[in-house]
């Protein structure tokens, strides 16, 4: 009886039909499961990435006005474009349109102008509130908004408080 069961144990060569397909069932459900949030991951992967673009801009903002008594009483905006000209900051790059800053290929942040920053009142700050920049109050940086070249418009494509800054306010 011992021989027999080993002959039989033996002949045994592959895997049968039912057992292949078992396999590649239990495969596509784990391909199901994990691919959705593999893509969840990449998304808040970028929104962070946008968070930190801004809080690095904000921190940018906030040392640009240093230097400078007038900007520490009433309310300015300070540009993206601004702080990069001014090597204030290191070109920031979209995590959602990748590395080019051409303005005319939409890919990038939008910049908000190059020159010094705006009074809330003075001229020219329609061409900042368009773009990328921060809002100073009486020395702090209070808001930041920080929006791509792109008509999905991707970023933080309205103002935000700069305590709020989450990926939440993140599109």
């Amino acid at each position: 009886m011992l021989q027999k069961c080993r002959k039989m144990l033996k002949n045994e060569k592959g895997l049968t039909l039912i057992e292949l397909l078992a396999v590649v069932v239990i495969l596509g459900i784990i391909a199901a499961i994990a691919i959705p949030s593999i893509g969840g991951l990449i998304d808040n992967t970028k929104k962070d990435a946008h968070v930190a673009n801004a809080q690095q801009m904000v921190n940018s903002a906030r040392l640009a006005i240093t230097g400078d008594s007038k900007y520490q009483t009433g309310t300015w905006y300070v540009s993206l474009g601004y702080l990069e000209t001014e090597n204030y900051i290191e070109v920031l790059k979209d995590p959602h349109s990748g590395d080019t800053t051409d303005a005319g290929s939409k890919v990038g942040y939008m910049r908000g102008g190059t020159g010094a920053p705006i009074a809330e009142s003075g001229s020219g700050l329609a061409t900042i509130t368009n773009g990328s920049y921060v809002k100073i109050e009486n020395g702090t940086p209070t808001q930041v908004r920080l929006q791509n070249e792109q008509t999905t418009k991707r970023g933080i494509t309205t103002a935000v408080n700069v305590s709020n800054l989450n990926r939440d306010v993140v599109n």
